[in-house]
């Protein structure tokens, strides 16, 4: 028996390997890998594979996010420009308006000043008519007061009438 297993080891000056003891570590590292494979390595796959799924999930709801990150904010850029728009329009329309008002403003001072004007002028020119009546009527009476006195005599009511009209005629002229 003992050539036996001599002939069943292998390098048996060094320690030897048994060929037996090979072929049951070889049976039982098959019988590991086929149990591994069964046991763990498929559902090390499904984990693996469900991992790369949820990876490829996120990847492509963070691509979702940016692109509507990125059409929020161009939507949010075009906004903001379209108020920038409304704004300067309504600050332009409120220079036009300002402007408008101004002038306005202006036409009606100048009209109420010409009206204050003429209302002046036709007073200014009242109170004249009225003055010049006033001082024709002193002249009439003072001119015949002086001419009874000058003339000392009694005058007819037609040479009185004469004499005023001239006496006007002359106070007229050298104004």
């Amino acid at each position: 028996m003992h050539s036996y297993i001599n002939f069943m080891t292998v390098g048996a000056s060094v320690g030897g390997l048994r060929v037996g003891d090979m072929l049951v570590t070889l049976f039982f590292f098959l019988v590991l890998l086929v149990l591994l494979k069964k046991f763990a390595w498929g559902p090390l796959m499904d984990m693996m594979e469900k991992r790369e799924n949820y990876v490829a999930n996120e990847i492509e709801e963070a691509e979702r996010s940016r692109a509507e990150a990125e059409k929020s904010a161009a939507s949010a850029a075009e906004q903001l420009n379209q108020v920038r728009q409304e704004a300067q329009k309504i600050i332009e329309d409120a220079k036009v308006a300002g402007v408008k008002q101004e002038q306005d403003i202006i036409e009606s001072a100048r009209l109420e000043a010409e009206r204050i004007k003429k209302q002046a002028q036709a007073d200014i020119q009242n109170e004249k008519e009225q003055a010049i009546q006033a001082l024709q009527a002193q002249v009439a009476s003072l001119s015949v007061l002086v001419a009874s006195k000058v003339i000392e005599k009694e005058i007819n009511a037609q040479d009185q009438e004469k004499f005023i009209n001239e006496y006007i005629k002359e106070v007229g002229e050298e104004r």
